[in-house]
Formats: C-alpha cells, sequence, structure tokens
C-alpha cells in the first residue's frame, strides 16, 4: 500500500508534566525532531510541543507483507491450507473495516462462550462516531488490520496514538513525569485498548485459521516496528487476555498486574414458582459471613424505605428519556470525581441503539422521576458494570450500592452468568461479595535508560499486589471454606 504521511499538529499545547523539568539537564521536553516536509494526510495525531511552525512524520499505513508456511495449531479451522501471504495496514477510523468482519474477528478471539461487548465494532464505532475516541480528545484511531491476499479480514486491533494517559485506568503518569523530568517526551505513545473501559478482553482479535499463531507473532512484530518508526516513546496493551500478556512477555513487553473486584456466581440459580421467578440472591448471601449477610440486607431495606423503585431495562426497554437522564447522572457523577466527562450524550444514544439487548440498564425510580442509574453491558458469560450516576440535587443511602452491585448480582443470576465485573478500584466492594482478581498489562518503552527503572518498578509492585491480594482473600466477606 501507498505510504501516507501522518501529520503533527501546527499547535501543540505543552505537556502537563512539563513545568518539572529540570533546566540544568540541558534538554527541552519540547525539543522537536522532525523536520522532512511530506504532503497532508486525513490522518493527525497531536503532540506536546511549542507553539511555532508545523511539523510533520511520516508513517507508512502499510505495515509490510508477510509470507507464512500455512503449518499452525492444532484443532482450528482449515480453509484449502490457509492462506499462506498476509498484508498488514493502519486504518484511521473503524469505519474502514465492515461491522461483520471486525466482530467475526472478535467473536473468533473470544470464543461464543466469552462473547465481549467491547471489542465490538458497535461499540467502538460509537465511541468514535460521537466524539469520545478521537484526535481531538487525544484518541487518534491507527486500528491495525490483517488482510489474506483474496482482501479477507484475517484479524483487527484497537490501536490509539494518544496524547495523554487519561480514560486508560493503568496509570503510568508517574512514568511521564519521569520522562520530562530528564527532557524527554513521554507522549505521544500507543495505546492498545478499549478506550475508557477497564474490562479484560483480547486485543489481538483474529480469525480462527491455522496460521493463527504465526499472525499474531507477526502482528506482534509489527506494532514494535510501528512504534520504533513512528518515534514515539512507547507502546501500552491495557487489560489484555492473561494468554496475551505472556506471549508479549516472551515478546520483550514488560508486563504488570493490577486488581479490580469481580462477584462470582457459584452455581446460584433462579427459581421458577408459578409465573413468577425468585433469583436466589438470599443463597448468596448465605454463603457470606453473619455480619457481612446483616449489613447487607440492612442496605437493601433502605431502598423501599426511601420509597425507591428499582428497574432493570434492556434493549427496547431504554427510551431517549432513560438516555438523557442517565447522561445527567453520568455528568454529575464525572463533575464531582473528575471534572470533565469522557462520553457524549450521543454516544449514550448511539451505543444503545447499535447494541441493543446487550445494554442493561439499572434505574432508580422516586415516584415518576428517575433519580439514579448504572450502565452494564451483557457479555457471554459476564455482566459488566461501567457507569453510574444519580441526580445532582438528590441523596440517597445506600442507593449506589443496590443500583450498581445488588442489582447486577440479581441480573447475572438471573441471566445464568458466571461473573459480574464491576469495573476499576473501589475496596467497598469486597464486603458486598465482590473479591480481587488479578488484571494485566504490557508495556513496551524504546529508551533503553527508563525501560530498566520502571521494570525493575514493575517487579517491587507486582510482588506488593500479590501479597495485598492474598490479605484480602484470606479476610474476605464469605465464610471459611468458600473463596
Amino acid at each position: 500500500m501507498a505510504a501516507v504521511a501522518v501529520v503533527v499538529s501546527s499547535y501543540c499545547k505543552p505537556s502537563p508534566f512539563s513545568r518539572r523539568f529540570s533546566p540544568k539537564l540541558g534538554k527541552s521536553p519540547c525539543r522537536h525532531r522532525f523536520g522532512r516536509q511530506v504532503q497532508l494526510s486525513r490522518i493527525c495525531a497531536l503532540f506536546w510541543g511549542t507553539k511555532k511552525s508545523v511539523q510533520q512524520q511520516v508513517l507508512d499505513s502499510s505495515l509490510g507483507d508477510f509470507t507464512l508456511t500455512g503449518s499452525g495449531s492444532e484443532g482450528v479451522a482449515e480453509n484449502d491450507g490457509g492462506p499462506k501471504k498476509i498484508c498488514l495496514s493502519v486504518i484511521s477510523s473503524i469505519s474502514e473495516v465492515s461491522a461483520n468482519d471486525w466482530d467475526t474477528c472478535a467473536l473468533d478471539a473470544t470464543g461464543p462462550e466469552k462473547f465481549n461487548p467491547f471489542l465490538t465494532h458497535g461499540f467502538l464505532s460509537s465511541l468514535e462516531e460521537t466524539g469520545c475516541a478521537v484526535k481531538e480528545t487525544g484518541w487518534m484511531p491507527c486500528h491495525i488490520v490483517v488482510k489474506d491476499e483474496c482482501e479477507n479480514v484475517l484479524g483487527v486491533v484497537p490501536l490509539y496514538l494518544k496524547s495523554h494517559s487519561y480514560g486508560e485506568f493503568v496509570f503510568d503518569h508517574a512514568w511521564a513525569d519521569a520522562y520530562y523530568g530528564y527532557g524527554e517526551r513521554y507522549y505521544p505513545k500507543f495505546q492498545c485498548c478499549v478506550p475508557f473501559t477497564p474490562v479484560t478482553g483480547p486485543r489481538i482479535l483474529l480469525r480462527n485459521t491455522s496460521i493463527k499463531d504465526q499472525v499474531i507473532d507477526v502482528i506482534i512484530s509489527a506494532m514494535k516496528d510501528l512504534t520504533a518508526k513512528s518515534r514515539v516513546s512507547s507502546l501500552h496493551i491495557t487489560f489484555p487476555s492473561e494468554n496475551e500478556w505472556h506471549k508479549l512477555g516472551e515478546k520483550g513487553f514488560l508486563q504488570r498486574i493490577g486488581m479490580q473486584y469481580h462477584w462470582r456466581n457459584r452455581n446460584y440459580k433462579k427459581l421458577v414458582v408459578s409465573i413468577l421467578l425468585l433469583y436466589c440472591f438470599d443463597e448468596f448471601l448465605m454463603d457470606m459471613k453473619q455480619n457481612k449477610r446483616k449489613n447487607i440486607r440492612q442496605e437493601r431495606k433502605k431502598i423501599s424505605a426511601q420509597n425507591l423503585t428499582m428497574k432493570r431495562l434492556r434493549g427496547h426497554e431504554i427510551k431517549a428519556k432513560h438516555w438523557d437522564s442517565f447522561y445527567r447522572f453520568y455528568k454529575n457523577t464525572t463533575d464531582n470525581k473528575w471534572g470533565s466527562p469522557y462520553l457524549t450524550r450521543d454516544f449514550f444514544h448511539d451505543m444503545g441503539s447499535k447494541m441493543k439487548d446487550q445494554v442493561l440498564l439499572v434505574v432508580a425510580e422516586d415516584g415518576d422521576e428517575l433519580v439514579a442509574g448504572a450502565l452494564n453491558l451483557i457479555g457471554g458469560d459476564s455482566l459488566f458494570g461501567r457507569l453510574w450516576g444519580c441526580h445532582p440535587r438528590a441523596y440517597y443511602p445506600s442507593l449506589h450500592f443496590e443500583a450498581c452491585y445488588y442489582q447486577a448480582i440479581e441480573a447475572a443470576i438471573e441471566l445464568s452468568l458466571s461473573a459480574v465485573e464491576a469495573g476499576a478500584q473501589g475496596e467497598h466492594k469486597i464486603q458486598r461479595g465482590y473479591l480481587p482478581v488479578t488484571t494485566y498489562s504490557c508495556h513496551y518503552l524504546l529508551h533503553e535508560d527508563f525501560r530498566k527503572p520502571i521494570e525493575n518498578f514493575l517487579v517491587r509492585e507486582s510482588t506488593q499486589v500479590n501479597l495485598v491480594m492474598k490479605l484480602l482473600h484470606e479476610s474476605g466477606p464469605f465464610k471459611d471454606g468458600i473463596r
């Protein structure tokens, strides 16, 4: 494919970390490295720098053509021996790949039983089309597409060129601080992830062909080459699957772990009594220590005592008024916690129309008025809790716990799902039945002087994370013998 120029913005904002730059080091963190003039392209990126002339950088939209042997994993589908030649390219919008091609890759990567709604074309395209994950917000799409000789899509990778570290949930701000402290530039960087979504899942989404393992190796090598040729600081792959984490570690990526709190369905089942469905929330409670069980029951009683009505809405049950109200609730949360929202009002409407029954919106009503909501997406075996918000002029004790955790548990039992993933952070989830699980990320740093210190830090951090998880499990909310 023909080379495509990637143009560096002519107006580059100073880095938030540059104020900590030490002049005695003799290097400017905003120095310009790129001077060659190239033709204007549709792809643009923001780089930290000074308000001076346009600086331009060349990237090739083609990552190369490769010939593979055709030998691959046992037990995978074979199609006339599988394609032998593949080409890799970078695209500037997910719209350049059909929804069917992208979703087929995503479904093959997870399998139907582990279907991950955040990896779908519908979710990712909603982020782009509604202005959430775009160049202007520091998320420039640079997705990788793998095709065979017949232009069949064999794989896709969600990839972004980023000018900041917000919306990632794996925190590297201190690394950027260190870079700028020594006069080096940390941004831009490549980020392979689902924007604003700390949900574990495969990041290299491949069709199930006989050459799948070889294609993975080619993609990883191509991503490393792209990082070097683009002259960015680093490539970060966040919340990959555990298998990918191990694979990337073998390929020279630094490995990092974190933790989240998930609820696990210990074979709690719904009971059908006449025309009523009784969901065995109490069966779950009986697995907990007496004081934790009592606390949860008291919290749930507060909901009816405040004359609140909880509803779980799916698909066509969710109307425009619900999304408008939920956006106001979401804005209230972001205004109080982060200062500005990542997601737009249009995103919720667009995502809801595309994801349909995969969306579960928990709402609380006070009389006829919506006063709170919690957004969940339904996967193959898990319910994913994502966002919460409430009316800015109201306070309802324990409503957050009910909407986000207890309603999610009831929904998971109702839908026969094996887990509830309640998002990032929050040790308060433990006493409500959510236990720590390991999350993963991988980091490829080009600067050798920073690579080793960060690697040493990650070793110490991992030891601490593992110890904390062990202690939390040992002192968990469940009865002895139940893990």
